[in-house]
C-alpha cells in the first residue's frame, strides 16, 4: 500500500476510533540481525554504499573485462514479429528484445488514438536505450566476464517483418559461434494470440569454458515507465520472485539507497513490473534453478517525478556437458488477472489488491474471489466501466445494507437516549464515577450498545479496503472514459489546475468527483450526527477525505460518490419513513453484559483498589 493510501486509512480509522470514544461515557481511568540466506529463507537487506561485503551486482558484473574478441562492429539488424497482441522487435545485438509494443494499450500521450496501426502510439515496455533485457552472463574459465549483450548473433531468419495470424507461430534462432563446434543459441517461439514467448538457451561445446558451473539469465533495467503520473506508477513498481511457496517482493522505496535481495534454491518465476505491465521469466523446470538476485533503485526524475529501476537475474547450473539446454516461458504483457490465471504457477500473485497494515490474508481473498469476479461479470454485458462502477456500488450497498441498517438504528437509539444522559450528567456532575456507572446502567436498561453505531462500520472496512486496492491498480480501468470530463477512470478527473502546490497537502489539481464525494460525505454526516459533541466530525471528515481523494483515480472516487448518494437515500428513508424509535426497557438487563459494561466495571474495581491502597 502506498504512502498516501496508508495515510488515508490511518486518518479514517482515527476518526472512527474518535467517534467511538466520544460516543462512549467518560471514565476517570488513566491509561496506561542480520539474517543469512538459506534454502528456505532469503537474505536481505539494504546495502550501505560503503559495504565491502555487498554482493556483486548485475551492473557491476557487466563492467568486468569482456570477451577477448569483439564483433560489435557488425551492423545491427532487426527482425519484427507482429502478432494479434504485440509487435516485437528483435536485434542481432545480443540476440535480444529491442522493443515490445502492446497493441491493445496506448501510451498516455496517445490515449485517444484508437483502432490504428500506429505502433508509436502503443505502450512500449523495453528500456532499450539503457542496454539489454534478456541476456546470458557468466565468467569464463580464464576469468573474463561475458555478457551476451555485447555479442552480435546470427539469425536463421532474414531481417524482415513477419505477421502472425489465427493460430500461427514462428521460431527465431539466434546463434553465436565462438569457434567451430562451440555455439551458444537463443531460441524464441512466438504465438499469434498469446503474450507468452517460449525461449530455449542452449550451449553446444561450452564444457570447460564456464567457471563455477553456473551462468545467469539477466533482465536489466526493469521495464519502461509508461504512465503520465510517474509517482503513482512508482508506488506499484517492484520486482519479485515466487520462492518457498510465496511471493517475495523487492521494493526500492527510499531514494539514494539500493535495495538488494538474494535467494538460494528453487525459483518458480521472477518478474519486474510497473503499475500495469510486467515482464516475467518462468523456468520450465524450477528445480534446475539455483537461485535469484534482485537489485532496485529509486531516483527522482525532474521536479516531481520518480522512477524505479530493477535489475534481476536467475542463477542456473551448468553441468559441464557438451550439450546443455534450459527452457523458459517469457511473458511480456499486462498485469491482468485473467491473463495470468491461465498460466497457473501462482502468477496471479503478481496482481496487487492492496493490503491494510499487513492484513493481506483478509483483504486479498475478498478482492480476488468476490469483488473482481463480480466486477468483470458486470462488464461482460456492460462495456462502459463508469456504468459498471455505478451498478457495482448499488450491489455492494445492498450487500452491506444489514450492517449499515444496524448502525443507523443504533445511532437513532443513542439520539433518543441523549435527554436522559444529559439529566444524569447534570445530576452527578460532581461525581464522575457515579455518573459513568448510572450511564452504563441506563444503556443496559434499554439494551443499547454505545459502540453499536461504529462497530458495523468497522466490520465493513475489509470490503472497502479490498475495493480501494482493486480500483487503484485494476488495468481494466486504464484509459477507460465515462462521460464528460471523466476521460480516464484510472486517473484523477481534473477540472482545474491551481498552477502551484498547496502547502502540507501537496495538492495542485482539483478533482470534480473528489469534490462531489466530499459534499455527499458532508450531507451524510449532517443527517447522521446529532450529538453536539460530535459536531466537529460533520466538517472534519468531509474536508479530510476531499483533500485525500483529490489525487486518487476517478473510478475510485466515482464509486465512493455513488455509495454516498445511496447512503444518503438510505438515511433519509430511516429518518422519515422508518418510524420513531421507542425506548423500551429490556426484560432482564443484567442477563448479558456488553463489552462497555464490563469495561466500566473493571475501571470501577481498579479505582476502588487504588483508593484502598491509599488508605
Amino acid at each position: 500500500m502506498d504512502k498516501q493510501t496508508t495515510i488515508a486509512f490511518i486518518l479514517i480509522g482515527a476518526i472512527l476510533v474518535l467517534w467511538l470514544y466520544i460516543s462512549a461515557p467518560d471514565t476517570n481511568q488513566q491509561p496506561k540481525q542480520k539474517s543469512q540466506t538459506t534454502q528456505t529463507q532469503d537474505s536481505i537487506n539494504r546495502v550501505p554504499k560503503d559495504s565491502i561485503a555487498a554482493p556483486k551486482t548485475v551492473t557491476e558484473e557487466n563492467k568486468t573485462e569482456q570477451i577477448a574478441f569483439d564483433n560489435s562492429n557488425v551492423p545491427e539488424e532487426f527482425i519484427v514479429i507482429e502478432t494479434q497482441l504485440a509487435r516485437i522487435e528483435l536485434s542481432n545485438k545480443g540476440g535480444n528484445f529491442k522493443k515490445v509494443f502492446l497493441s491493445k494499450f496506448k501510451n498516455w500521450y496517445s490515449a485517444n488514438i484508437k483502432g490504428t496501426t500506429n505502433y508509436n502510439a502503443d505502450v512500449q515496455l523495453i528500456d532499450y536505450s539503457k542496454g539489454g533485457s534478456y541476456d546470458i552472463s557468466f565468467v569464463s574459465t580464464d576469468g573474463k566476464g561475458i555478457n551476451t549483450k555485447d555479442i552480435t548473433f546470427n539469425s536463421d531468419k532474414k531481417s524482415a517483418t513477419y505477421k502472425l495470424k489465427n493460430d500461427d507461430s514462428l521460431t527465431v534462432n539466434y546463434s553465436f559461434e565462438l569457434e567451430p563446434g562451440k555455439i551458444l543459441t537463443k531460441s524464441y517461439t512466438f504465438f499469434s494470440n498469446k503474450y507468452e514467448i517460449n525461449s530455449t538457451i542452449s550451449f553446444n561445446g561450452f564444457n570447460n569454458l564456464i567457471s563455477n558451473n553456473t551462468y545467469d539469465l539477466v533482465w536489466s533495467n526493469g521495464i519502461r515507465s509508461v504512465e503520465k503520473n510517474s509517482v503513482d506508477e512508482a508506488n506499484y513498481s517492484n520486482a519479485s520472485v515466487y520462492y518457498g511457496d510465496e511471493q517475495v517482493i523487492v521494493n526500492a522505496s527510499s531514494e539514494g539507497e539500493k535495495e538488494v535481495k538474494e535467494f538460494r534454491g528453487r525459483i518458480d518465476w521472477l518478474t519486474v513490473r510497473n503499475k500495469y505491465f510486467a515482464a516475467i521469466i518462468i523456468p520450465d523446470n524450477p528445480q534446475k534453478v539455483e537461485g535469484a538476485y534482485i537489485e532496485g533503485t529509486h531516483q527522482a526524475v525532474g521536479k516531481d517525478g520518480i522512477h524505479e529501476t530493477y535489475n534481476a537475474r536467475l542463477t542456473l547450473p551448468f553441468q559441464n556437458q557438451t550439450i546443455e539446454k534450459q527452457s523458459f516461458t517469457v511473458y511480456i504483457g499486462p498485469v491482468d488477472y485473467k491473463e495470468l490465471k491461465a498460466y497457473g504457477r501462482n502468477l496471479v500473485k503478481i496482481v496487487d489488491f492492496g493490503s491494510f497494515f499487513g492484513l493481506k490474508f483478509i483483504v486479498r481473498p475478498i478482492a480476488e474471489y468476490i469483488l473482481l469476479p463480480l466486477f468483470q461479470f458486470i462488464n461482460s454485458f456492460i462495456p462502459n466501466y463508469g456504468i459498471v462502477l455505478i451498478i457495482f456500488s448499488i450491489i455492494i450497498k445492498i450487500v452491506v445494507y444489514p450492517l449499515t441498517k444496524s448502525s443507523y438504528q443504533s445511532m437513532k437509539k443513542m439520539q433518543a437516549l441523549q435527554p436522559k444522559i444529559t439529566e444524569l450528567k447534570e445530576k452527578f456532575k460532581d461525581d464522575p464515577q457515579k455518573m459513568n456507572k448510572e450511564t452504563m446502567k441506563l444503556y443496559s436498561t434499554y439494551g443499547i450498545n454505545p459502540a453499536g453505531g461504529c462497530l458495523p462500520m468497522l466490520l465493513q472496512m475489509p470490503i472497502f479496503v479490498a475495493l480501494w486496492g482493486m480500483f487503484q491498480s485494476a488495468i481494466d480501468l486504464r484509459q477507460q472514459p465515462f462521460v464528460g470530463w471523466i476521460t480516464d477512470l484510472s486517473q484523477p478527473d481534473v477540472i482545474f489546475h491551481l498552477g502551484y502546490k498547496l502547502p502540507i497537502v501537496g495538492i495542485q489539481e482539483i478533482s470534480g468527483l473528489a469534490l462531489l464525494m466530499g459534499i455527499t460525505t458532508f450531507i451524510q454526516q449532517k443527517m447522521t450526527v446529532k450529538d453536539p459533541k460530535q459536531q466537529a466530525l460533520i466538517y472534519m471528515m468531509p474536508i479530510m477525505l476531499t483533500l485525500l481523494f483529490m489525487s486518487f483515480p476517478s473510478g475510485l472516487n466515482l464509486y465512493y460518490f455513488m455509495f454516498n448518494v445511496l447512503s444518503i437515500a438510505q438515511q433519509y428513508y430511516i429518518n422519515h419513513k422508518g418510524g420513531t424509535v421507542e425506548l423500551v426497557p429490556v426484560a432482564n438487563p443484567n442477563k448479558k453484559k456488553g463489552f462497555m459494561s464490563k469495561l466500566m466495571e473493571a475501571a470501577e474495581e481498579k479505582s476502588k483498589g487504588q483508593q484502598k491502597k491509599k488508605k
